[in-house]
């Protein structure tokens, strides 16, 4: 599962970061460094521009409606998509076929269950905190009185280790090289697609505890980051 991640770098340096194409086509709220994005928030996904070739950050909610749903609040339940059902499930596989983004991140929490007290939170991020691109899902939601809702969801698969100790799920990271398969809505081919779901080597992750300032959605501060209050006892290889 990911149901919360960070990206703490302005919207300028992200874009930078995923090429001299991109534009920035988001609210001055989103163009700030974010510290606990979560389902139900708008956040900034990488999509082709669609009256040219380049590609946009835009806004979205994180959390997918498909455009058959009847309930707006359907999209709470669906912020992640299976890698090993995308492909066939009804509320993704529409998304899957025509309409992939990217999520850009700097890193993502996850929690682990104790044997007592409450779970510890902790993020993930890739080895030297550079920014990355989750594999994403968009949709364009209308409502009967016009409304619009623009969402999405991060696709999931199984975490390796030692992640796997705290997880066992993680999103899908896509290396720089296949970005452009994955944004090109010409490809509609699970058999193309569906190998590019694949777990993020273990040696590019390093993973460490936070403060359990970050368990409230209404937190987005840097606090979010902090060493956890109580040094965690986990047994865990921290560095790795």
């Amino acid at each position: 599962m990911c149901g919360r991640f960070t990206l703490t770098r302005g919207a300028e340096e992200v874009a930078r970061a995923f090429g001299p194409d991109v534009r920035v086509e988001l609210p001055e709220a989103l163009r700030r460094p974010r510290y606990n994005i979560a389902p139900g928030q708008d956040a900034a996904i990488l999509e082709p521009a669609r009256e040219d070739r380049g590609r946009v950050l835009r806004a979205r909610r994180f959390g997918l409606l498909p455009g058959w749903a009847r309930d707006p609040r359907m999209g709470n339940r669906l912020i992640n998509a299976r890698a090993e059902t995308v492909a066939r499930k009804p509320a993704f596989r529409t998304a899957f076929r025509r309409s992939r983004c990217l999520v850009p991140a700097d890193g993502f929490y996850e929690w682990q269950r104790r044997a007592q007290g409450p779970r510890q939170p902790f993020h993930v991020r890739v080895r030297g905190g550079e920014v990355f691109a989750m594999a994403g899902l968009a949709e364009r939601w209308r409502g009967d009185d016009g409304s619009v809702l623009d969402t999405f969801a991060i696709i999931t698969t199984d975490a390796p280790e030692p992640l796997s100790a705290i997880h066992e799920r993680m999103p899908v990271i896509l290396p720089r090289e296949v970005h452009g398969v994955w944004l090109d809505r010409s490809v509609e081919d699970p058999a193309v697609l569906l190998p590019l779901l694949r777990p993020f080597p273990p040696e590019w992750i390093e993973f460490r505890p936070v403060s359990r300032w970050v368990n409230s959605p209404t937190h987005d501060d840097p606090r979010c980051l902090a060493p956890p209050e109580a040094p965690p006892q986990l047994g865990l290889d921290l560095e790795g």
